[in-house]
């Protein structure tokens, strides 16, 4: 059996269950969902009907009562106590939300013991009325980029390998022959990510703005740019609201993150400058057509590669912690990330070579009084070892 992610157990656990919840599974494009599905149908016991949306026709929302009614006919063909029924990119199919909320009603009122697994390929599969048409009747269960530890296990590649080289599975193979490897990211994950998951899923009027946007900030990981300056550099921008929306979007995708800056009270924090972080490394390093060994060895830009490596992996891994992330600034001090959990405060310092670090700290101390900091370089932790270490266990 190839590698098994961490939510492969949560899944497993929740299924044994009585029924009670709808599973969602939701996270990026490319990182493994289908794969986890069907390594989990592989060792399923019970009976089960796997169906994928992928192709399917927008309207077609008789699809999901078909099988819907095919998979209550072989329970009762073959007197089945339950039965578990899948499908996959089932945020295709327009109105789908209605209809399984019909169907999955209708087999309460019944008693009827059809199980249910949900699969999207975005984290825009939550924007749509789902909140609203499945209240109370599902739990989502989160996958986002790999973290280096499972890119570890499964692939052996190294640290140096994951900061530039990213997180996609499917994309490892090809990492031998750059050229190769960038034009997978840009046609395979980045086009279709935009095109099927933000464009299919949600009105966007300016779809050249939100591609330039997302080339922008992945060549921009690690830097913080008030609005007003990317108006300036993105031709067609709009205005302010436009790109701070389009921002969200593409968080939401899992593949640019804006951060705010920390600060109390918190309403203000909606109001800074973002600090753009990549959510897979991958991104930025294609984007950027450069090669790994000019990089590696250009100290100024890989120390932002390793600063945008830092930043997807606290975003990417904060969720399952309930840590919310942040960065802070005051005129060239800089902390670099803020992690925030219950009111508890964590501030991370990133220090480059032999230079001092924790001046950002220091100020940050005086106006908010940190439970913990920590300085990742030379005087403190490996930015090496932070990508081993949980969110959740900095606190």
């Amino acid at each position: 059996m190839s590698f098994v992610r961490a939510e492969y157990e949560i899944l497993k656990e929740r299924i044994k269950e009585q029924r009670s919840h709808i599973q969602i599974i939701v996270g990026p494009r490319q990182i493994g969902k289908t794969t986890l599905i069907k390594q989990f149908l592989t060792d399923y016991e019970g009976a089960y009907q796997y169906a994928s949306a992928d192709g399917v026709i927008g309207n077609s929302y008789a699809w999901i009562e078909q099988h819907w009614e095919t998979a209550r006919l072989r329970m009762k063909e073959q007197n089945l106590p339950s039965f578990l029924l899948v499908f996959d990119e089932i945020q295709k199919i327009n109105n789908w939300t209605a209809i399984v909320k019909r169907q999955w009603d209708q087999d309460t009122f019944n008693s009827t013991d059809v199980k249910l697994i949900l699969i999207g390929s975005s984290r825009l599969f939550q924007q749509t009325d789902l909140t609203e048409s499945l209240l109370g009747r599902f739990e989502l269960l989160p996958m986002t980029h790999w973290p280096y530890q499972e890119m570890y296990e499964a692939f052996d590649i190294s640290q140096n390998e994951y900061a530039w080289f990213g997180a996609y599975p499917g994309a490892i193979g090809l990492i031998h022959d750059e050229k190769r490897w960038m034009d997978y990211i840009a046609h395979s994950i980045v086009e279709p990510a935009l095109s099927r998951d933000i464009f299919l899923l949600t009105r966007v009027d300016k779809p050249a703005l939100l591609n330039n946007l997302l080339e922008f900030g992945c060549l921009n990981s690690g830097r913080i740019l008030s609005y007003n300056k990317i108006l300036g550099q993105i031709p067609d921008s709009g205005n302010t609201t436009t790109l701070t929306h389009y921002v969200r979007l593409l968080s939401e995708a899992g593949l640019l993150s804006g951060l705010e800056k920390f600060s109390n009270p918190a309403s203000i924090r909606k109001n800074s400058s973002p600090k753009f972080i990549v959510n897979n490394t991958a991104l930025s390093s294609a984007l950027s057509r450069q090669t790994y060994e000019s990089v590696y060895n250009d100290p100024v830009t890989w120390n932002r590669v390793i600063e945008s490596a830092i930043g997807a992996h606290f975003i990417n891994t904060a969720a399952r912690d309930n840590v919310k992330v942040y960065y802070w600034n005051r005129g060239e001090l800089e902390v670099n990330f803020v992690l925030e959990r219950h009111g508890k405060i964590v501030a991370v310092e990133l220090v480059h070579g032999n230079k001092p670090g924790g001046r950002g700290l220091n100020a940050f101390k005086k106006e908010f009084t940190p439970d913990k900091t920590y300085v990742v370089g030379s005087e403190g932790l490996s930015w090496r070892e932070v990508l081993r270490i949980n969110p959740g266990e900095l606190f």
